[in-house]
């Protein structure tokens, strides 16, 4: 029986290549000459923290990141922006990295699907979603339907079986 997983991951790899692409950046610009600006990627938690003496500057920081985010083909969703802290004389912004499918996002692709119409099965396994069908042309149907839609998260199609 035909089936695919939907997931939404994010390569840690590229994302910390992006990272010190836009550390590097943050370096050599005039307008941070002196400014104690860092980026910091904590892959346990999955977080990027951005560290500057001002606010506008981790606006600055953060256009960046998404710029080089955006040149190592991450899509830039994936981010969940926090409001910016200020400790002391430091501004302190941190970022999320969304991984995989909640489960109310899960349940509104799973709900979307059954909308269809199309003879396909979906079952939340965790933090992916799995398609089944006794058709091969159905799972090409739901992947190109969902590749149009927006679940506030980019979404990947991996583990396509026949």
């Amino acid at each position: 029986m035909p089936s695919f997983d939907v997931v939404s991951e994010v390569d840690m790899h590229e994302l910390s290549n992006a990272i010190d692409q836009a550390s590097r950046e943050v370096g050599t610009r005039y307008d941070f000459k002196g400014v104690a600006a860092s980026f910091e990627l904590n892959e346990k938690e999955k977080s990027i923290t951005l560290t500057a003496e001002a606010a506008p500057q981790i606006n600055q920081m953060l256009d960046l990141l998404r710029i080089r985010m955006g040149k190592r083909q991450i899509d830039i969703s994936t981010l969940k922006i926090n409001p910016v802290e200020m400790l002391g004389r430091k501004a302190i912004m941190k970022c999320d990295v969304q991984q995989g499918l909640e489960s109310e996002t899960a349940k509104k692709i799973v709900k979307h699907i059954k909308e269809l119409g199309i003879k396909v099965q979906a079952a939340i396994q965790g933090d992916k979603l799995r398609i089944t069908g006794t058709k091969r042309d159905d799972l090409q149907k739901v992947i190109a339907d969902l590749r149009q839609q927006d679940f506030g998260l980019p979404l990947q199609f991996d583990n396509f079986r026949d």
